[in-house]
């Protein structure tokens, strides 16, 4: 696979020891609420590269399952009194639940079908939170209380909250690992390559990018359900289309078809939003010229060309 991420290589013991440092010290040395957002939506980006990188499936949707997941975790934290881990499930249970009945729809169709088919389903949810009674419409549902980890862990302290949020994270990731480097996960990369191939050796095709499309939602809906509690609100740009491209955006910029492309798709585009926050008109400007230049100079993506120089190097060490 294109991915220096692989099984328990000497870098990726390197690399995983050097990760852990820098997420147990990096509350010390940055704002903990940009982090915990960098690491919201690096995950949401993972969740939909695992969908786009791996199984081949362009979804243009998936700031549905994010929006659903955050609206969900913050109605059962705010309104039912649900302990905080409760609602980031009961989030998940949402988006998972969403994900499952699109996927039914969506895995009929192929290409851009199946793209559209994902992007009207989005604005459909995007209705469905501006006009629903619980959900606040334009307002949104404001001030969901972070509450304690069950019942013993105060979440009201930023720090704390970080390290609740980088285990989830963490895990988060470390689902997608398992499932790409899985028989699971060679048969969806199979379907990526060869549908037609893994059609005619038996595979269900149907059935496998259903359940990766509800896994992906599930990813989104952890990310959304633990950003609920990091801003304590949920709103409708959590559904919004612009939520769907900018998690295109951040796997396209680090890399798809590997694991660490959306953390550094993430890190530069949340980056770019946070310093030009003072001009938000800019925002987009600077997007577009960052996406402009990825395309243009680095077809695979931050990560990707990394994983291709050291590939390189490998093989010439190895010829000598």
């Amino acid at each position: 696979m294109n991915d220096s991420f692989a099984p328990m290589t000497q870098r990726t013991r390197v690399l995983l020891l050097v990760a852990a440092v820098v997420l147990l010290v990096a509350p010390w040395m940055a704002y903990p609420i940009f982090l915990m957002k960098l690491m919201c939506f690096a995950l949401l980006a993972a969740s939909l590269n695992l969908l786009v990188g791996y199984v081949g499936l362009l979804s243009f949707g998936h700031a549905m399952f994010f929006g659903s997941a955050a609206y969900g975790t913050a109605h059962a934290v705010k309104v039912w009194g649900l302990d905080p881990l409760l609602g980031v499930a009961f989030g998940v249970l949402v988006a998972a639940s969403v994900g499952a009945v699109t996927g039914l729809l969506a895995i009929r169709r192929a290409g851009i079908a199946f793209s559209m088919i994902t992007l009207a389903s989005a604005q459909l949810v995007y209705f469905l939170a501006l006009r629903l009674p619980f959900t606040g419409g334009e307002d949104g549902i404001q001030s969901v209380p972070r509450g304690h980890l069950l019942g013993l862990i105060d979440l009201s302290d930023n720090t704390t909250l970080y390290y609740v949020v980088m285990l989830a994270v963490v895990a988060g990731f470390w689902l997608i690992w398992r499932i790409v480097y899985s028989p699971f996960g060679q048969v969806l990369t199979a379907i990526r390559d060869n549908e037609a191939r893994a059609i005619s050796l038996g595979y269900q095709v149907n059935r496998y990018k259903l359940l990766a499309f509800t896994l992906s939602a599930a990813l989104a809906g952890l990310a959304g359900g633990l950003k609920t509690l990091v801003f304590q609100i949920a709103t409708l740009t959590d559904v919004s289309w612009v939520t769907s491209g900018e998690a295109l955006l951040m796997g396209i910029v680090g890399g798809l078809q590997t694991l660490l492309g959306p953390v550094a798709g993430a890190m530069v585009v949340v980056t770019m939003a946070s310093s030009l926050s003072s001009v938000a008109e800019a925002v987009l400007i600077v997007q577009g010229l960052v996406f402009v230049l990825v395309v243009m100079l680095f077809r695979r993506g931050i990560v990707g060309e990394i994983n291709a120089y050291l590939s390189r190097r490998d093989a010439a060490r190895q010829a000598q």
